[in-house]
């Protein structure tokens, strides 16, 4: 979350190590690996091809145009298939996409060309509206209706209104849980910038570690997780983990505020593994994908190192001066074509 309609800016006090210069590199679609290749012998003229002629034989020059088509329909199916087949999904963020609470939201994904919206739970002064029933049942007929998901929650409210400090957050997040069994999503964002920060505050930590020991029992017994996304680095992050020690509270990496940090994402995405990250931030600050600070080529071998499959979700990406829809597509077709 960054600079989003309602959700306050992550601005922070803690001290971490300046961020170099990254090279970003431009990604080529990935290859997939091709089962039943062709080949043929030196001194053959011909090759058997009878699975797609019918019978008979084939010029070489064909039957190598014929695997040439092949391969690259191999290599491109994953960006064609159905969202449900993708190992990986691509959403965005509701906020990010000038809907914030609004079931419109999942229309403009769709005009995208997304598999789905991160949606909030709602603000104070709407009471954290997707608490209601009518309001749940106009994003599950707008997800019908669109073909686009509801694929993960966030409240983002907790950046200016604390979950380290105000009471009225401790029922915000547990009912979030029933929400989410509700609508059949599995992962909320829990927000710590702005007010919630929690680096360099470690009496805000230890609150944190105290309510989510309470409330991680439920969502457990739902099936549900709670990520927290912050400042903090993946050996703190972990550190909480382990202190609330259920696995209904993981990490909700982004990887644009932890390079902005001076993290090296690479390790702390290694070091988290697939165990520990529930969902993902595809993010740059004022830059398409592929033209900022983050090698999203190199993310997507660490991701397949540790095994990660799920969703990500855009945020920001948007260069100055250059239209939110215009921006988002072609983020989106940067994605498509590294993790397909």
């Amino acid at each position: 979350m960054k600079s989003s309609p309602g959700i306050a800016d992550r601005e922070t006090t803690c001290t971490t190590a300046p961020v170099g210069g990254s090279s970003c590199s431009r990604a080529t679609p990935t290859q997939a690996n091709e089962s039943g290749s062709w080949s043929s012998r030196p001194q053959e003229d011909h090759c058997s091809a009878s699975h797609l002629t019918g019978g008979g034989a084939i010029s070489r020059r064909r039957c190598l145009a014929l695997g040439a088509q092949a391969a690259a329909f191999a290599a491109f199916a994953p960006l064609l298939a159905r969202a449900e087949a993708r190992r990986f999904k691509i959403g965005a963020c509701d906020w990010s996409i000038g809907k914030m609470g609004d079931p419109a939201a999942l229309e403009v994904a769709k005009d995208i060309g997304l598999d789905g919206v991160q949606v909030s739970l709602g603000t104070a002064a709407n009471n954290m509206h997707l608490r209601q029933a009518a309001v749940q049942q106009r994003y599950k007929d707008a997800a019908r209706q669109t073909g686009v998901a509801v694929s993960s929650l966030a409240i983002g409210e907790l950046n200016g209104i604390p979950y380290k400090s105000d009471p009225r957050t401790i029922e915000w997040v547990s009912d979030c849980v029933d929400v989410m069994v509700a609508m059949q999503v599995k992962v909320v964002l829990l927000a710590f910038f702005g007010k919630g920060d929690l680096c360099g505050d470690q009496a805000g930590v230890d609150e944190v570690v105290k309510r989510l020991k309470v409330v991680a029992p439920k969502a457990e017994k739902a099936g549900v997780i709670l990520g927290l996304e912050n400042y903090l680095s993946a050996e703190q992050n972990l550190a909480i983990l382990e202190r609330v020690g259920s696995p209904a509270v993981q990490v909700y990496y982004d990887v644009c505020n932890s390079t902005d940090k001076g993290y090296d994402i690479l390790k702390e995405i290694r070091l988290l593994g697939a165990k520990h990250i529930c969902e993902l931030h595809m993010k740059e600050n004022g830059a398409l994908l592929g033209q900022g600070k983050v090698d999203f080529p190199k993310v997507r071998a660490t991701l397949d190192d540790i095994g990660y499959s799920g969703w990500m979700q855009i945020e920001s990406a948007v260069p100055k001066g250059m239209k939110m829809p215009d921006a988002y597509k072609a983020n989106l077709k940067f994605l498509r074509g590294i993790f397909a």
